[in-house]
């Protein structure tokens, strides 16, 4: 009983606080770099020119970042970082220089949405000061839903970065930031939007706030290498045969239409601040419980 009670104490203290496991002895930080390290090695990062699953983009990577399939994007979501399993992804892009699961680790999810051809034509008409208000009205009726299926809610407190638009390019991006019920620190958001013959090319850097000047410096890096494929850029749209979506950029930045759209739809923050003792102290936890056991018998 002495040992259960040990161990209820130590998933406790792993699932509400990182910095506990700072304090730990020398030999469970072993224990617990190991076991990230082990993680991290079951990855298969890919480097250089990476097509995109359905081709419909692609990316072209400096040795400053790889590329995650969307397998192993999942694991790292859900394992790594301790999001509920589900999301649909077309990847993650990752920075080689830090790890995904130290405290400065950060990384940028891809995803594709098919609603149709966005047009530009509202880029210099947008009140970006009148859409955040309109958002963080809406989240409100997102947080409901959030708690009935027993998530904490999540704030958006406004923007990091107000929204900007390349004509040029077809490239949007902002940031946003978020507060989670219960979280010490705020999350960084980083939203970058590629517009594409029949859809738009979602890239979401989720971050703490303090590595807001990291990823406003690295963005520009994500921007210039990912990019539709020749037929599915946005200068390729034909208005005889292609599909026209139903709404244009303030709609794109607010979320979609009804309801919001991609990876952060309705559970859809990553709270990369959490990671760290989502995954690491867990695995730690497993190695102090297999020692435990050992000296027991």
């Amino acid at each position: 009983m002495k040992y259960l009670r040990l161990l209820m104490a130590m998933a406790v203290l792993c699932a509400t606080s990182f910095l506990a496991l700072a304090d730990a002895p020398s030999e469970n930080k072993d224990a617990e770099a190991q076991s990230a390290e082990q993680f991290l090695a079951s990855l298969s990062p890919r480097h250089g020119k990476v097509k995109l699953p359905g081709d419909i983009a692609s990316l072209d990577l400096s040795n400053e970042f790889y590329y995650l399939t969307p397998k192993d994007t999942e694991k790292l979501l859900t394992e790594g970082w301790g999001n509920p399993p589900g999301f649909t992804t077309l990847g993650m892009i990752v920075p080689s220089a830090v790890s995904p699961l130290s405290a400065e680790g950060w990384g940028v999810i891809i995803s594709y949405k098919d609603d149709g051809h966005i047009s530009d034509d509202d880029a210099a008409k947008i009140d970006y000061k009148e859409l955040l208000e309109q958002m963080q009205e809406a989240d409100k009726e997102d947080n409901k839903q959030r708690k009935e299926q027993g998530y904490g809610a999540i704030h958006l407190l406004g923007w990091a970065e107000q929204p900007s638009y390349d004509a040029q390019s077809h490239k949007m991006y902002w940031a946003r930031e978020l507060k989670a019920e219960g979280a010490e620190s705020n999350t960084l958001n980083y939203s970058i939007r590629v517009l594409g013959r029949e859809g738009v090319l979602e890239l979401n850097a989720v971050a703490s706030m303090d590595d807001l000047p990291t990823i406003k410096r690295e963005i520009p890096k994500v921007l210039a290498f990912t990019n539709f494929t020749d037929g599915n850029r946005y200068a390729d749209y034909n208005p005889s045969t292609d599909k026209l979506a139903s709404y244009g950029l303030a709609a794109l930045v607010a979320g979609g239409i009804a309801s919001k759209a991609g990876l952060f739809a309705k559970l859809g923050v990553l709270l990369l601040a959490g990671k760290k003792f989502i995954v690491v102290g867990v695995l730690a936890l497993a190695a102090l419980v297999g020692r435990l056991f050992k000296k027991k018998g």
